[in-house]
């Protein structure tokens, strides 16, 4: 029999269903959090939940908002089963399933005068964000915040109804200026080095397109902590509904599945207050950029790696990309000769170690993580995963073999076939754009390097471009594989 999930059904759950210790109707909101998908589901709220279980920090409850369409979807679902999500767990021999409660409500995405009263409420101290890499308004190629976006000049122009998280942040900001109340830290959860920073400058930068005193008091007064964030979380499909119906006897419209693994790295610049998270493992540090690039670098790089190759050689699965030796050939040579020797050191951490549990996550084979997930928004995540490597490697006049046959593989991949012929669906917001320029590159190859507002300077080194062509060809040549077996015998 399966249990529709509610907080009523809560006492009828299967006894190896774990559930909430606390009584929901005893928590209080003290967290507005943009971007209620899968991973933060899997992250922030487990985390909330273990300490809401602890008898810690009930006034420290989430609520939902967003500025989506599609995220009304989610809305929808969480709201019928009373914004409880059930978390499984799982590896090799290992699945345990458990419902989280720890978001209370989930405002409509796209009501702007109730997201503004709920951050303007004294009782949101902590407003959180996973909007994913690309929903920073960043200009890729200078990674700085692009202020004459027309969504970002929209909202400079009506601060009234704001139409972008931003906007909605310095909105519940102002109503809060002008009651005199302390203002919320802004919490960044998202891939991208130097989070706080960057979120702090799309606030700012927002601000001073119409009140330049007031973008220095919100960076004066308002606080943007830095994080590292880490739990590979894949998409819900109706896989996931069945096996959690199967296995343990509830239907969950939206439960997520992830690894057992899980990290949180966290500045403590809190002024507002937070919840005590590091009862529950959060590891609070003065900086966060070592362990930050360490991530983004070796997991994120890693699998913007596997992702392209994989996809052209119409693997499905993560874990079955990893049981492909090519593609983990390529991984380890590359993270091992390239990309481990231009991380920084990380305290109390051996990075050949790490890679090694990174090896181990990515192989998973319970987690159902797949190639397609990786490969979206490569627009946005070249930028920030593998582009920063090539560049440190070219100032030190290092070898960028593996690092360009990366690239040169995402190119071939936004042709929009495998080698097989099978079509490739778009999943990048730039997607036509980058199938023209890809099919451009079959004669030119810096047709696709000359997007400046990806590969930045990069994309104008000889260094690069010369070894990205070669690449390409062998690609062409010898097709995914060949190309893979050229490199692993040291002729890329």
């Amino acid at each position: 029999m399966v249990q529709t999930l509610s907080l009523t059904a809560l006492d009828d759950l299967p006894e190896k269903v774990a559930r909430p210790l606390y009584e929901r109707d005893r928590l209080s909101p003290g967290i507005v959090h943009f971007g209620v998908g899968n991973f933060h589901r899997a992250h922030q709220a487990v985390y909330l939940d273990e300490l809401f279980n602890q008898g810690h920090g009930h006034d420290w409850a989430i609520v939902g908002a967003g500025v989506l369409k599609a995220e009304r979807t989610g809305r929808e679902k969480l709201a019928a089963q009373d914004y409880l999500t059930t978390v499984v767990e799982q590896d090799s021999g290992h699945m345990v399933a458990r419902v989280t409660g720890a978001m209370i409500d989930f405002l409509e995405p796209g009501n702007a005068a109730a997201i503004i009263d709920r951050l303007a409420d004294p009782s949101t101290r902590i407003v959180s964000l996973t909007i994913t890499e690309g929903g920073y308004f960043i200009d890729p190629a200078s990674g700085a915040f692009d202020p004459d976006n027309p969504a970002i000049r929209a909202d400079a122009a009506d601060m009234a109804a704001p139409n972008t998280v931003f906007g909605l942040i310095l909105a519940g900001l102002m109503r809060r200026r002008e009651a005199g109340l302390i203002p919320f830290t802004v919490m960044s959860c998202d891939n991208i080095p130097g989070n706080g920073h960057v979120t702090e400058d799309a606030v700012a930068g927002l601000a001073a397109l119409f009140d330049p005193e007031l973008a220095r008091w919100v960076r004066d007064e308002v606080a943007f902590p830095n994080a590292m964030v880490d739990r590979i979380t894949p998409a819900t499909t109706d896989r996931e509904r069945k096996i959690l119906a199967d296995a343990f006897g509830v239907g969950d419209s939206w439960p997520v599945f992830c690894e057992p693994f899980r990290q949180w790295v966290l500045e403590d610049h809190f002024p507002a207050g937070r919840p005590a998270l590091e009862k529950v493992g959060v590891t609070f540090v003065d900086d966060v950029a070592p362990w930050e690039l360490m991530k983004i670098r070796i997991l994120n790089g890693g699998h913007a790696a596997i992702a392209y190759p994989a996809a052209l050689m119409d693997i499905h699965f993560v874990h079955e990309a990893m049981e492909e030796p090519l593609i983990r050939g390529f991984l380890a040579k590359l993270e091992r000769e390239e990309i481990i020797p231009v991380v920084p050191p990380v305290p109390d951490t051996d990075l050949d170690e790490y890679f090694a549990l990174i090896e181990r996550r990515f192989a998973n084979p319970k987690i159902g993580d797949t190639i397609a997930r990786l490969c979206l928004d490569g627009s946005n995540r070249q930028p920030k995963f593998i582009l920063p490597t090539v560049a440190d490697r070219l100032k030190a006049g290092e070898s960028v073999a593996g690092l360009s046959l990366v690239s040169a593989f995402w190119c071939r991949y936004c042709e929009g076939t495998s080698d097989s012929g099978r079509q490739i669906p778009p999943n990048d917001a730039s997607a036509e754009r980058l199938k023209e320029r890809a099919l451009a590159a079959r004669q030119d190859p810096n047709a696709f390097l000359a997007m400046a507002d990806i590969f930045g300077n990069t994309g104008t080194s000889p260094f690069f471009a010369e070894s990205f062509a070669r690449n390409l060809r062998m690609i062409r040549d010898k097709g995914a594989r060949g190309a893979l077996q050229t490199y692993l015998a040291g002729g890329a």
